[in-house]
């Protein structure tokens, strides 16, 4: 594996085993950085799922999820151009990024997309809340990270946290919702793959070069596939509010919501950024309330407690740990 060098001590990239010496604790204003960034994707993501449920009454997901991706794309290949000048990096790394973009955003969308509308919403979203667990396992049988005991036991009562906090909605596994089910699981293992991948960019790599790429890079096949559907569409019939979930889809939970995930991974490493995860489902609880009258369970409360104890066990054990400073 790449060694992380974001920190400005850290030596040339070199291979290292897992038993590896820690690196220096990073200052605690980028810690606090680091953790303010993460909650931010957390309330973008979890409001997101009301949102877009919203904007999904006129908008096909198929077509949605094709006209997302080609604002996001446009919106940051416009943004790398003004901020860092026309792209530049090694022939290996863009093949890399290429790939970790049709695993991440092609293949993921689509066995999301399509996963969800063969399950229900609970079904699924209790399926992904195993991310922070299969990133762990991924990081680990893999050598790229060093799972310890307590990030064991935080990503434990994280998820059994959201668990409490999604299943109060009801969970309903059956023949009828199977092969949604298989697909959103699918979508978790590209999920995993993708942010344990991002551990081998090099360093010298921007977020914003890993995140325009790799979003340029699963852009066209979610346009393929949602060609019929954007034909088909009815434009002079979907209202602004839904183009305004659309744009929100776009640019906050793509756009910026992505480059934040991608630079905490490269900072801290793919587990103590996914464990974040399991905080998502509180802001969507609370975005359901707000948004779509969907009243809390006295349940949640207790899930929370535990998601919010799962996540400071993780985020503590990598602070003592040490981990590279990000760019």
């Amino acid at each position: 594996m790449l060694k992380d060098t974001t920190s400005s001590r850290a030596a040339p990239p070199t291979r290292s085993p897992p038993e590896a010496a820690p690196q220096p604790r990073r200052p605690a204003a980028a810690r606090l950085s680091g953790d303010l960034a993460m909650l931010a994707v957390c309330l973008i993501w979890g409001l997101n799922f009301s949102i877009t449920k919203l904007a999904l009454a006129e908008i096909p997901p198929l077509p949605f999820t094709a006209i997302r991706f080609i604002v996001s794309s446009l919106l940051l290949w416009l943004v790398l151009r003004l901020t860092e000048g026309p792209l530049r990096m090694p022939g290996p790394a863009l093949r890399l990024l290429i790939l970790l973009g049709l695993l991440g955003n092609t293949c993921y969308q689509l066995a999301f997309t399509v996963g969800l509308n063969h399950t229900t919403a609970t079904n699924s979203a209790l399926i992904l809340s195993t991310v922070p667990t299969v990133v762990a396992l991924m990081a680990g049988v893999l050598g790229l990270e060093r799972i310890t005991g307590r990030m064991g036991l935080g990503i434990a009562l994280g998820t059994i946290g959201v668990v409490m906090v999604i299943a109060t909605r009801g969970v309903g596994f059956s023949t009828a919702t199977l092969l949604g089910d298989a697909l959103t699981v699918l979508a978790v293992l590209f999920w995993a793959g993708y942010t344990v991948g991002l551990r081998a960019v090099p360093s010298g790599i921007s977020s914003l070069q890993v995140t325009t790429v790799t979003t340029l890079a699963g852009t066209p096949g979610l346009v393929l596939v949602g060609i019929p559907g954007l034909l088909q569409l009815n434009w002079g019939s979907v209202r602004l509010e839904s183009w305004g979930g659309l744009a929100y889809a776009a640019v906050l939970s793509l756009v910026v919501a992505y480059l934040l995930w991608n630079r905490s991974v490269k900072a801290v490493g793919g587990t103590r950024t996914a464990i974040y995860m399991c905080v998502t489902p509180l802001f969507a609880a609370a975005g359901a309330w707000i948004l779509l009258g969907e009243r809390p369970h006295p349940l949640q409360g207790v899930g929370a407690v535990l998601i919010v104890a799962g996540v400071l066990l993780t985020r503590a054990d990598g602070r003592r740990v040490g981990g590279s400073e990000g760019q």
